[in-house]
């Protein structure tokens, strides 16, 4: 897998959860911060005004996307002077249903405004660099030729919502991890456009770097040494070294190790594989290696983290609700 694929894989948890709101004016809702979860706002129809903790407002129009990849809190209205109340149901909480649709404002006429949101959840625990690097909001406006990908997720996504068919379940699940790539890919492919790069952006930017990053997430099981990593990214070892501490913040072989464990937490919680077949799958030549090296990171014992600290897993075939008056 290629570094933000895998960063999405271990981090998320659970499902993503999203609604279709159909808004009559005058309305105001205010979203409540969720440490753990991610979630983004996209306007469907209409205009809207987003109300941040911090700084002034911003106005949205039809297209735009804005996303919160660290949960914060913040709020949505047709206009910055409308009173806000406290959202019902937070798409981003487990509790949530897969997908909903739903009006609420004012009684009578036409929705003046339709939002998409949705919410993912994140293990807080195992927060990868690239993601803790990311600015509070992230705002995706619309235009002629931006975010091709981003807009077409995000009309096949309003549109299976608004009218739910056979197989809806997988086909928003699968949507909605589609849209969340997409945002994140449009982010850095700017953030690679702007004259001072910083943060995991210019790691990824850097084709040295990123050339050896990939190269440790598609084949994390094997001995890399730092010459040889170094040799995929076209540099001395020592030129190599310095360039990857400084952008990535950790040498070579420490990020490995990290990420090595990483993933082993991963499937842990996700599989029933015996211990000695995760070592084996991220590069450790035996199971009591694994385990000396997996207490030093998490604190515990493989074993021991299986069964209290990975979340539960999710069941499919949960109930969606497809309307619901607000």
């Amino acid at each position: 897998m290629d570094v933000l694929s895998d960063v999405i894989a271990v981090m998320r948890i659970g499902r993503p959860r999203s609604a279709r709101v159909e808004w009559r004016a005058p309305w105001g809702q205010q979203f409540p911060a969720v440490p753990g979860a991610a979630g983004f706002q996209v306007v469907l129809r209409g205009s809207s005004w987003l109300l941040p903790p911090e700084g002034e407002p911003i106005a949205l129009s039809a297209g735009d996307v804005v996303f919160f990849p660290h949960g914060h809190g913040y709020a949505m209205a047709d206009s910055p002077g409308t009173p806000v109340a406290d959202v019902e149901c937070d798409p981003a909480t487990d509790e949530a249903d897969l997908f909903a649709s739903a009006s609420a404002g004012a009684q009578g006429g036409e929705p003046a405004t339709v939002l998409l949101c949705g919410g993912y959840r994140l293990d807080p625990g195992r927060a990868h660099p690239l993601l803790r690097d990311l600015p509070e909001l992230i705002h995706l406006p619309a235009g002629p030729g931006l975010h091709p990908e981003v807009r077409a997720a995000v009309e096949l996504l309003g549109a299976e919502i608004h009218r739910p068919r056979l197989g809806a379940d997988t086909v928003v699940s699968s949507l909605l991890d589609m849209l969340l790539l997409y945002i994140l890919r449009a982010w850095f492919t700017a953030e690679h456009g702007r004259c001072v790069v910083t943060g995991w952006a210019s790691a990824l930017a850097d084709p040295s770097v990123a050339a050896a990053l990939d190269a440790m997430h598609r084949d994390p099981a094997r001995p890399w040494t730092v010459a040889e990593l170094g040799t995929r990214a076209g540099l001395s070892r020592a030129a190599f070294a310095r360039r990857f501490t400084e952008l990535v913040g950790q040498p070579p072989l420490a990020y490995l190790t990290w990420w090595r464990l990483s993933s082993a937490g991963r499937l842990l919680g996700e599989t029933d594989a015996p211990l000695s077949e995760i070592a084996a799958k991220v590069g450790y030549g035996s199971e009591f290696a694994f385990a000396n090296a997996f207490k030093r990171e998490y604190g515990m014992a493989p074993g021991r983290y299986r069964r209290t600290a990975c979340p539960p897993r999710v069941p499919g075939g949960q109930a969606v609700r497809h309307s619901r008056d607000a």
